[in-house]
């Protein structure tokens, strides 16, 4: 996560949180073997998590 002089407290709270949700779907995607499904580009792309 990026640190930026011009982010609150509790901007930093939140991407803090949104970090952890991350890492919690990709634990949650490896436990199902289940495609992780992101957007790159203009494309819909699915991933298998290793």
């Amino acid at each position: 996560m990026k640190k930026n002089k011009n982010i609150s407290e509790q901007q930093v709270k939140i991407l803090a949180g949104m970090d952890k949700v991350y890492e919690k779907l990709i634990l949650f995607k490896k436990q199902m073997n289940s495609d992780l499904v992101v957007l790159k580009g203009k494309k819909i792309v699915h991933i298998k998590p290793e």
